[in-house]
């Protein structure tokens, strides 16, 4: 009898889909209290994931950001075609790195340890950590704000499907290479050994609930867990009226830029509803770039996809626990034509593609407002990723600073303040880590005032976090949104643009743009980075007297009227 015919009753695969739940939330502590860098440690940019034999996602830890636990399926996919290219196979005792975005990766900083579970000489399942790394390697320090790159090979190392340990046994020489090719090896290869601990751990853990229960009955819990999430997703989509629903997006692209192609970019969405489908088409935006913005369609494209309409049909607040595995996949059908910023071809850059991922995302958001508008929100502020490096006794440092964004006001409640949005939702870092452990120094973090879009519900507001070099040390920026504001809905009021200001408030003020590259900085220089506040939901006269004195009292807004 094969795991499909094995009939179990609702509460043994309960139970096996709560154990799974319970290893990759293990998983996720391990890597966490391991790591060292604190984009790890603090702001938890990774993701732990167990799969089936066939690498269908069957848990992820709640730890995980959707960008980083989303893509796992597609890095399984990848090795696994990768190994049929190279005539391999996978052993017990392996362990596999990979970060190759034509191979399904989000992109090359987010590297995957993968390790298989075996049952009886047989090939059962995964066990996947991905995480963001400070360096690979890349043309300069860090792994954000490479934004001069022209081609993949300038974004850093590339491992694809590499057996890092093979039958139990680790390659050391390419341990070594990687070792000998890492600005900080000390910090990245910790946390590399971190990883592995943590996928050895979901392994070991997965064959013991295998021991506990049998191959087959656990196999058929997780065959039921797919089709549970499958049809809870198809449920909440056949409630919506069939039809084609479009929506367009913009983003800023490289401001500064003479090149009328690297500015001014177009995100296209249509979306139809078909019965219990949903078909996504890209069709119409922009064309592909010779700058690191453009977005793998496996690993980044299709997450910014699912992540949203699941968000939106399956509100945790609203609806029944549904798991999260690559049964919610199952309904939904993407197309983006090759060549396009959303597909791109082999070898255009696509180290930067979270700020595009983002606007994918709020794009197939707006498409659903006509037929959801008690689900969605208005347009949300964008992230930006800073990179700081120096050299500090002889030895480099490179700290990463992710600066949220915002959340658009929604039916019922204001946007939400100073997030990172959508499909990234990473922790923002500790003010007393930072300054723990590099020469900086941070004078100001605060949300700004006056600046979210107005509605009968506000949008969320900005950050403003300004941060003094110590020392002399160089920077990178990486982000979007410092031209186009994030639009309103229904009425409601756009909000405001982001924007990135050296020395605010001297007489050498200068505004910078937000896409920016081996920048320096001088001893005692200060670096203002004010997140974008997003769009305001429905017309601003219908906003209650009580939440505009709440907003005036709160110190969002300093005028009389209490209007942003």
């Amino acid at each position: 009898m094969t795991a499909t015919q094995v009939r179990i009753d609702p509460v043994t695969s309960a139970v096996i889909a709560g154990s799974l739940a319970s290893i990759s939330t293990e998983m996720g502590h391990k890597l966490a209290r391991m790591s060292y860098s604190s984009i790890i440690r603090e702001s938890e940019d990774f993701g732990c994931v167990l799969l089936d034999a066939r690498g269908q996602q069957l848990c992820e830890s709640p730890q995980s950001t959707p960008l980083q636990a989303g893509p796992v399926p597609g890095y399984i996919k990848g090795i696994n075609r990768r190994f049929a290219q190279t005539g391999q196979r996978w052993e017990p005792g392996d362990i596999v790195i990979h970060n190759d975005a034509y191979y399904g990766a989000s992109h090359g900083p987010d590297v995957a340890f993968c390790v298989p579970v075996f049952a009886q000489d047989q090939l059962v399942g995964y066990s996947v950590v991905t995480a963001h790394h400070l360096d690979i390697g890349a043309l300069v320090p860090g792994t954000v704000g490479i934004v001069e790159a022209t081609d993949t090979y300038a974004e850093g190392l590339q491992f694809n499907a590499l057996k890092l340990e093979s039958a139990g046994r680790r390659n050391e020489t390419l341990w070594q290479m990687i070792g000998d090719n890492l600005r900080i090896s000390h910090i990245v290869l910790a946390d590399m050994e971190a990883q592995m601990t943590a996928a050895r751990l979901g392994a070991e853990r997965f064959t013991e609930l295998i021991t506990t229960y049998g191959i087959d009955t656990v196999q058929a819990a997780g065959v039921q867990q797919l089709d549970y999430s499958e049809a809870a997703l198809r449920r909440e989509i056949e409630k919506l009226p069939d039809g084609t629903y479009t929506a367009e997006g913009r983003m800023d692209g490289f401001t500064d830029s003479d090149d009328p192609k690297l500015r001014d970019w177009v995100i296209k969405v249509a979306l139809t509803v078909d019965g219990s489908n949903i078909h996504v088409d890209l069709t119409g935006t922009s064309p592909q770039v010779n700058r690191p913005y453009n977005m793998p369609f496996e690993g980044t494209v299709d997450v910014a996809v699912w992540l949203t309409i699941r968000s939106i049909l399956l509100d945790t607040a609203l609806s029944e626990n549904v798991p999260a595995n690559s049964g919610l996949f199952r309904p939904i059908t993407i197309e983006a034509p090759p060549g396009s910023m959303v597909n791109p071809v082999f070898p255009a850059p696509v180290n930067a593609r979270a700020t595009g991922g983002n606007m994918v995302a709020e794009t197939v958001m707006r498409a659903l407002a006509p037929v959801l508008p008690d689900r969605i929100a208005s347009g949300i502020g964008n992230l930006k990723a800073i990179m700081i490096t120096g050299v500090r006794n002889g030895q480099s440092w490179i700290h990463m600073e992710i600066i949220e964004g915002s959340y658009g006001g929604r039916m019922g409640k204001d946007g939400l303040d100073a997030v990172d949005t959508l499909y990234a939702n990473t922790r923002n870092n500790p003010i007393e880590d930072i300054e723990t452990h590099y020469p900086l120094r941070v004078t100001r973090y605060e949300l700004t005032e006056n600046t979210a879009g107005d509605g009968k519900w506000r949008g969320g507001l900005g950050s403003i976090r300004d941060i003094e070099f110590l020392t002399e040390a160089g920077f990178n920026v990486d982000g979007d949104g410092s031209k186009y504001a994030p639009p309103g809905i229904f009425g409601g009021l756009p909000g405001t643009p982001g924007s990135v200001v050296l020395n605010p408030g001297t007489g050498t003020e200068e505004a910078l743009p937000t896409k920016l590259q081996s920048r320096s900085a001088a001893a005692g220089e200060v670096l203002r980075l004010v997140g974008p506040s997003a769009g305001g939901y429905g017309d601003p006269a219908e906003r209650s007297a009580q939440a505009r004195l709440d907003d005036r009292l709160d110190g969002f807004v300093s005028d009389e009227d209490g209007a942003p």
